[in-house]
């Protein structure tokens, strides 16, 4: 439905063609801000409903003061794996995440995981490059997810969250507690719970559409075959440079699986392929773009930092295993 609406605006209202790089980007910039916009405000709907009657703070305590021994990283990575959400959609559910007070480590795991690992795209993986080749990636992409959870959760970073996500949590905790002292009915929580999710989606909108712009651009824009070309010699750096050139990019795995199909028979290295394909979900710049709201910039470059690093070591393992 909301493709059939940035068609009708873009193709038929705004008359743009759908065979030039402005109506695809035009139409791809319409299409992902009212999805991501919906989302975002669904999402914290749901997530203001959940910490207002659920009991998050014991949730949150239990979480810090129990050893798991990794079964919480887990279990964020599997939820991130059954959520069909791009990079930048699955950012309003880790904003809910963050308010509700989940460890830091643990919501960037599914932060991670969720465009990382797609049931859509282990279908399509295993289609077109078998068992092996679809079995490595979901287990790398997995592991990449919880390793780099667990380290970025170890350097305790939560000082850097945003001053904007910090004021939220203490709000949310307060009126939840006030809530459950007099036991506020539903109906009358309804308003405010309504009021503080439109309030999230204003406070990160500007973000939301900065960063669809870069997206939209990079997807209407970037001449077709520049990949291959710069991928195509199968040095050492070319892991590496795959992942640089594949951050301003924005696709979810689904969309980019066929590309990946396309270096690969362009004679690409797989690793390097899937490395590149990684990259553009997992480090997208309108995906930092989007999350300036809910972190400082210095959190952004450890995160970032520690992905990329990962990254490119699963390419490099994907080439010597494949």
């Amino acid at each position: 439905m909301i493709q059939r609406f940035a068609d009708w605006l873009v193709y038929g209202i705004l008359g743009l063609d759908a065979g030039t790089s402005l109506g695809v980007a035009v139409n791809f910039f319409v299409y992902d801000t009212v999805k991501i916009i919906l989302l975002l405000f669904s999402i914290s709907f749901v997530m203001g409903i959940i910490n207002a009657y659920f009991p998050i703070e014991r949730l949150r305590r239990y979480l810090t003061t129990h050893k798991l021994y990794g079964l919480d990283y887990f279990m964020a990575a599997l939820f991130g794996g059954i959520t069909p959400f791009c990079s930048c959609s699955s950012v309003p559910l880790f904003i809910g995440f963050v308010k509700g007070g989940i460890p830091l480590g643990v919501t960037l795991t599914f932060l991670i995981a969720s465009p990382l690992v797609s049931e859509i795209a282990i279908a399509m993986f295993l289609g077109t490059f078998g068992v092996k080749a679809t079995l490595i990636y979901v287990v790398s992409g997995t592991v990449l997810s919880m390793v780099a959870g667990y380290i970025l959760g170890k350097m305790r970073l939560e000082p850097y969250l945003s001053d904007w996500v910090k004021q939220a949590q203490q709000q949310s905790n307060a009126r939840s507690e006030q809530w459950e002292a007099e036991k506020t009915p539903f109906w009358k929580r309804l308003p405010i719970i309504t009021r503080e999710s439109w309030g999230i989606v204003r406070g990160v909108l500007v973000y939301i559409l900065i960063g669809i712009g870069i997206g939209a651009t990079m997807h209407g824009f970037v001449p077709e075959g520049f990949f291959e070309q710069s991928l195509s010699a199968d040095q050492w750096w070319s892991v590496p440079l795959a992942v640089v050139l594949a951050a301003p990019m924005y696709a979810n795995a689904a969309g980019i699986v066929p590309i990946v199909e396309v270096f690969v028979a362009k004679g690409i290295p797989l690793g390097t392929a899937i490395a590149f394909m990684m990259s553009v979900i997992g480090l997208s710049i309108p995906e930092a773009t989007m999350l300036k709201k809910v972190m400082t910039w210095r959190l952004i470059g450890i995160f970032f930092g520690v992905v990329t690093l990962l990254i490119i070591i699963s390419g490099y393992l994907f080439n010597w295993m494949l």
